[in-house]
């Protein structure tokens, strides 16, 4: 560049007019390359220049064709010349529209419209030679553009622009004036002041390089959505499309009664357990449930404990001494069921059509190893309708998987102690070649649902499903052969991959 550069400035001293103009000084220089040459000396205050943007006009791949073999009524005129007459219907099959049948009929029009060619007296499908000679505009006028360009005719470009035989593209060119500081040789410009220069006191002597406040910033490295991020995402637009309002789900730490009684999980069962609940210890107690205006739910509590104790609303319980002290224990929430509990509590006291979703995080006490993790992600929603069957939960999931690509659906039947009946979910996974689960589902039970204070027609659906699981399957499975080009063996241990690359020969 510091070549070209020197060029510039030689050139300029000897213009008469102290001014150049890229395409008749320059006319073989990329345009990159003298840009950066042209904005360093600018930068040093030793040119100034200006940028012109014109246009010009280059050839299409049919234009260039026509200018080598002549336009297609030229070639129309030339075979009716030629032979005397010609039917219409035969122009095509002449060997000057061999490569083009179909400018055989685009060229007659245009003949005709020139005059070069008309009908036949006797026999309207013929046509006859209507000149003696001919001067191929359209030849012409692609002949002068390819050389200079342009034409002086607008109404000519503009026609051979709407037969696509040229294109419009613009030229960038530069117009060159001497700068203030202008001289025949580049001076070096000093970017840092070193400790040496203050010492010696060259610092006076030398030119430093001006800073450039308007320079952009290198570009930094920008984030990615997380795949949760996005399937999440994906999982709250198709709730929303199917009329789901959001549960509000902040409150990561939940009373026993609302995590487990409340869901009638009995008070023995092996999840309430060290070996799968994180209790907390400070405070250890949480007070009896209450209302948003403060009020104790006495009967509600009472509800709960009865079924648990003795049953009630049609259930015979499970038999045994209920504690109010377990149900106060804090707890890590194990699932978002917790919440959706309080939800149709809330719902009890104005009984309607409802329907509601959550996605947020719970929490086991598990050992992390390749299949489990202490913290996962639940996807939980429920519909409460009156007069709801099992049918119509099997179509609702039908449908629901259906929006996110899932087609093939099973049911297996399951227990879950507050669901009956009660549903696990299948999927078949083509990259894998089996069925996979991949949700749990079922109707909450009516002692649950009475003990709230809901009436008896009403119904609930519940369905929940790890996000990780449809997240690992869609990013983990789906993409991973062609992000990674390798042989993938993928194990599933309950919806986890355990992934072994083995390098394509």
């Amino acid at each position: 560049m510091a070549e070209l550069q020197t060029q510039v400035l030689q050139k300029l001293d000897a213009s008469p007019t102290a001014t150049l103009t890229s395409e008749d000084d320059f006319p073989t220089v990329p345009f990159a390359t003298l840009k950066a040459a042209l904005d360093s000396l600018q930068s040093k205050e030793m040119i100034a220049y200006e940028t012109r943007d014109t246009e010009y006009f280059v050839l299409t791949s049919e234009g260039q064709q026509l200018l080598a073999t002549g336009s297609h009524e030229a070639k129309v005129w030339e075979v009716v010349h030629r032979l005397g007459e010609i039917r219409i219907a035969d122009l095509a099959s002449q060997p000057e529209f061999a490569d083009d049948p179909n400018a055989a009929k685009l060229g007659q029009m245009r003949a005709r419209k020139e005059g070069w060619v008309k009908a036949h007296p006797e026999d309207r499908t013929k046509i006859i030679s209507g000149v003696d000679e001919i001067n191929d505009t359209t030849r012409r006028a692609l002949d002068t553009i390819s050389l200079a360009g342009s034409h002086s005719d607008a109404a000519i470009v503009a026609d051979l622009k709407k037969r696509k035989l040229i294109l419009a593209q613009k030229k960038i060119a530069f117009t060159i004036h001497k700068g203030s500081k202008f001289a025949l040789e580049v001076l070096k410009e000093y970017t840092d002041l070193d400790a040496d220069m203050l010492q010696s006191g060259k610092w006076q002597e030398v030119t430093f390089k001006p800073y450039n406040l308007r320079a952009l910033g290198a570009p930094a490295m920008s984030g990615a959505l997380h795949p949760l991020g996005k399937v999440r995402h994906e999982f709250r637009q198709i709730f929303f499309e199917m009329g789901f309002t959001e549960m509000p789900t902040n409150q990561f730490v939940e009373s026993g009664f609302w995590n487990f009684d409340a869901l009638y999980v009995p008070q023995q069962h092996p999840a309430r357990d060290m070996q799968d609940t994180f209790f907390i210890s400070d405070p250890p107690m949480a007070d009896p449930p209450r209302s948003e205006n403060g009020e104790p739910l006495t009967e509600y509590w009472n509800n709960v404990k009865q079924v648990h104790e003795n049953g009630k609303f049609g259930s015979l319980g499970y038999r045994y001494p209920w504690h109010a002290e377990e149900s106060l224990k804090l707890v890590l929430r194990t699932h978002t069921t917790a919440t959706s509990a309080a939800m149709l509590y809330k719902l009890a006291q104005d009984p309607r059509p409802a329907r509601y979703f959550s996605i947020d995080r719970v929490f086991r006490n598990e050992t992390v190893d390749a299949t489990h993790l202490a913290e996962f992600h639940q996807v939980e929603g429920v519909i409460a309708d009156f007069d709801l069957t099992l049918g119509d939960l099997i179509g609702f999931m039908n449908e629901f998987f259906g929006k996110m690509g899932v087609k093939q659906l099973r049911f297996k039947p399951a227990y879950n102690p507050y669901t009956e009946p009660s549903m696990e979910i299948f999927s078949w996974h083509e990259g894998l070649g089996k069925w996979v689960e991949i949700g749990n589902s079922g109707m909450f039970r009516p002692e649950m649902l009475e003990s709230m204070g809901l009436p008896k027609g009403m119904k609930v659906h519940g369905w929940g499903l790890s996000l990780e699981r449809p997240t690992m399957i869609k990013y983990g499975v789906s993409n991973i052969r062609e992000l990674l080009g390798h042989k993938v063996d993928l194990n599933f241990i309950e919806g986890n991959p355990a992934v072994r690359l083995d390098q394509e020969a």
